[in-house]
């Protein structure tokens, strides 16, 4: 519903209030009270805005893309995690596009007043937002998006299409390069205090866009492998020109506040304290669990619980046995083990220390011969998330924008692809190294590479940033997109027998904006679109994909 938001600002934070323009509404055009860039400080927009993209990060990456790229799962209320049980009206981009009207109107105010690091900063957070409704949608408003207060003419503005999306993303981020590209002392009007990003760090904002054009360069690799390789090529030869996000002590994470509800990490058990709320429903998934043993991850660890009650099969039992020891394991029989796997069509787990929740069982609550059945609540036999994400806060719980972890993997894929020079195993290695470093194990880094984490092919960068992306599932998600990596299943509830591919145009969009049929009509339907009633299904593939073969 962009046209409706296009002139909506709304920015709780410094309670600054914005009118919007909205079908019926149009008279407030018109209001001579309305907040425009000639009356706003673009520092009290930034904090703002930088809040809702990393928000949005968290939402999605530890939400429903993390169920979908089987990071986790939920074992209550689940369809739309576990399931992908989505429909016309379950994801809307309307927040988005109230975002970048505030973004503009920073833009507009340091275009003005020539703050060329409010006008950098604003290129990159635009390109940011733009960039997630591309990747999550397809073809969008984009060039006369956010001008309905210009008339009545832009309250239905025309689709851009994907393409031209990046395009545009790939201009505004050499153009940030550049406008941030002086030393710290040459810029004024910073308020270091309102940077909740990078405390108003010039270099810093600088390597994160730089960073988020090689992403954007690299989205390209399947599509437009000429034009990726080009751009990438650009970036890494000219390092001076372009730093980058190498260490991660320069990742752009967002921390949590843990004030209030809305500032806090979202399965924090500060504010929601119900048995059956999000910490006690979000499990790991098994798929992400076995991988990770099967790699003696020490990551791991910080992610997840040991589980509570190990099962023991007690061999030989009589039928019936089921006790707990004192060493508190469950000793159960092989009767007990039989009929559980009759009835659920799956094996127990009976590893001692780690157990996932697989993917999108019908009765997850139940699953490993759990005693308590009710959704949401703790299953003693099944891996809780480690504790830390019982917080409202801490030095762990941050929205992670882009991180070193995340460039050395691109670099590593550039380099296995022969695009540029260096050893892909040498940045793989560091990739790692810098997401071990994020997650303070860098202590077993050496054990980790000389053992199961050893590079091997290219097939290993994917799977391992897939791992490095925990809590910012959503980017796995666009990889996987691209490559078909990590090769993933689906499970006995999920609502089509292959992972999605983008979110539908919601039916706002649908039924009150006429360009969005032209947008529709350009998406291309796979065998998996089911019984969608048009091209706009989660199952069909936008221009990115189109001609690619990927991921299926």
């Amino acid at each position: 519903m962009m046209y409706r938001i296009a002139n909506k600002i709304v920015i709780g934070i410094v309670g600054i209030f914005v009118l919007v323009s909205c079908h019926g509404l149009e008279e407030l055009n018109e209001n001579p009270n309305q907040i425009g860039s000639e009356n706003v400080d673009p520092n009290l927009l930034l904090p703002t805005i930088i809040n809702g993209v990393g928000k949005n990060v968290v939402n999605l990456g530890f939400g429903n893309m993390a169920g979908v790229m089987q990071h986790t799962q939920k074992d209550g209320w689940s369809s739309g995690h576990n399931a992908y049980d989505w429909s016309n009206d379950s994801h809307s981009w309307n927040g988005y596009y109230s975002l970048l009207t505030n973004n503009k109107t920073m833009i507009e105010k340091a275009e003005e007043e020539s703050l060329d690091f409010h006008h950098g900063v604003g290129l990159i957070l635009k390109s940011y937002l733009f960039g997630m409704i591309a990747d999550l949608w397809g073809d969008a408003p984009y060039s006369n998006a956010l001008r309905g207060d210009e008339g009545s003419e832009f309250f239905d503005a025309e689709f851009d299409t994907q393409q031209s999306i990046y395009e545009g993303i790939h201009t505004d981020l050499k153009k940030a390069n550049l406008l941030l590209s002086n030393s710290q002392d040459s810029y004024f009007s910073i308020q270091a205090n309102q940077d909740i990003l990078f405390a108003g760090d010039v270099a810093k904002w600088r390597k994160f866009g730089n960073s988020l054009l090689l992403r954007y360069y690299m989205r390209l690799s399947e599509k437009e492998p000429g034009i990726a390789r080009q751009g990438i090529q650009a970036i890494t030869s000219q390092p001076q020109t372009y730093p980058l996000i190498l260490q991660a002590e320069d990742d752009a994470n967002m921390p949590y506040i843990g004030n209030t509800t809305s500032d806090s990490w979202p399965t924090n058990t500060k504010f929601d304290a119900d048995p059956q709320g999000a910490y006690f429903r979000i499990k790991l998934a098994k798929t992400f669990v076995d991988k990770l043993q099967e790699l003696n991850d020490p990551r791991l660890g910080v992610w997840a619980n040991k589980i509570d009650v190990p099962l023991v099969l007690e061999e030989g039992a009589p039928e019936g046995t089921d006790f707990v020891d004192e060493e508190g394991k469950r000793h159960i029989s092989q009767d007990i083990v039989d009929a559980y796997e009759n009835t659920v069509g799956l094996p127990v787990d009976f590893d001692s220390l780690y157990v996932g929740l697989p993917t999108a069982l019908t009765f997850g609550a139940s699953y490993n011969l759990s005693e308590d059945v009710n959704q949401g609540t703790r299953n003693l036999h099944v891996s809780q998330l480690n504790d830390i994400y019982k917080e409202a806060s801490g030095p762990l719980l941050q929205s992670r924008l882009i991180s070193a972890s995340e460039v050395n993997f691109i670099l590593a894929e550039a380099a296995a692809k022969g695009w540029i020079s260096g050893s892909a195993e040498n940045y793989y290695n560091e990739a790692i190294k810098q997401s071990f470093a994020a997650w303070g194990v860098s202590g077993d880094y050496d054990d980790y590479i000389a053992n199961g984490g050893a590079y091997s092919a290219e097939e290993d960068i994917i799977v391992q940033k897939w791992i490095a992306s925990w809590s910012a599932a959503t980017e796995a998600w666009f990889d996987y997109r691209r490559t078909g990596l990590p090769e993933l299943e689906t499970g006995p509830a999920s609502k089509r027998a292959a992972l999605p591919l983008r979110f539908y145009y919601h039916i706002d969009e649908i039924d009150n904006n006429q360009n969005s049929s032209e947008a529709i009509d350009r998406l291309e339907p796979t065998q998996f679109k089911g019984d969608d009633a048009s091209y706009n299904s989660a199952w069909s593939k936008f221009w990115l994909l189109q001609g690619t073969s990927q991921p299926y």
